[in-house]
């Protein structure tokens, strides 16, 4: 799941080759030779056209269906926040404790969070590499007992659940519980499916201020994209 991004981008970039391409052939047709040459070289000495139509396409299909969604996407798992959790500024991160990206990005996050005291971040737990949904479950059985920043970083640092969950200090009686619990279960079922509707299909995943973001996309452009308010 983790490559389909690529596999999808790579797609985009193919059918949008055709397309520019198959214009280029119906204006060689109905055009002056030299005008068509004239285009044709132009694009072919600026490949890197296509590339970025793609992304711009990607972001503005993104952006029409994170606006289809309800104020939902914005709303934590209860415990599950960083940052001020009544921040009225709003970074919404779908994450994995596997992917390596993810722990990158934590410094950027913990930059924004230490220079707005108004930003609040959502971390919606989206465990898409094999293995993560225990750590995933754990995290906000963590968050239930008011400790989830103290596993999330706990757990970027060991990648190991029980170590994590020592570091916070949970009570493993009750976390092992809550872990397994309907709202817990609930809340991934959710969060995949948010990403489902938003075209997420890797981590980290962002939605900062009005645009949806995938990858580790570093600290200036999600500083950035949040100087736009966040819709709802």
């Amino acid at each position: 799941m983790p490559s389909s991004p690529f596999a999808l981008r790579q797609h985009l970039l193919t059918a949008l080759t055709a397309l520019v391409f198959g214009f280029l052939g119906a204006a060689i047709w109905s055009y002056s030779g030299l005008a068509d040459n004239r285009t044709r070289s132009f694009l072919l000495d600026n490949p890197d056209m296509l590339p970025q139509m793609v992304e711009a396409y990607e972001t503005q299909e993104a952006e029409l269906r994170l606006a289809g969604l309800g104020p939902e996407v914005f709303v934590e798992f209860p415990g599950a926040v960083l940052g001020n959790p009544k921040g009225s500024r709003v970074l919404v991160e779908f994450t994995d404790y596997n992917c390596t990206y993810c722990r990158a990005s934590l410094k950027d996050v913990d930059r924004l969070v230490a220079e707005d005291p108004d930003l609040r971040v959502v971390i919606r737990e989206y465990p898409i590499f094999q293995g993560s949904d225990i750590s995933a479950r754990m995290a906000l059985a963590a968050a239930m007992q008011g400790k989830y920043r103290a596993f999330h970083d706990a757990m970027f640092q060991t990648g190991d659940v029980r170590a994590a969950a020592a570091a916070a200090k949970l009570d493993m009686a009750r976390a092992e519980v809550d872990a397994v619990s309907d709202a817990v279960t609930a809340e991934i079922a959710r969060n995949l499916e948010l990403a489902r509707e938003l075209g997420f299909a890797g981590t980290p995943s962002w939605i900062a201020g009005r645009k949806p973001l995938e990858g580790a996309v570093g600290y200036d452009r999600l500083k950035a994209a949040l100087a736009q308010k966040a819709p709802g």
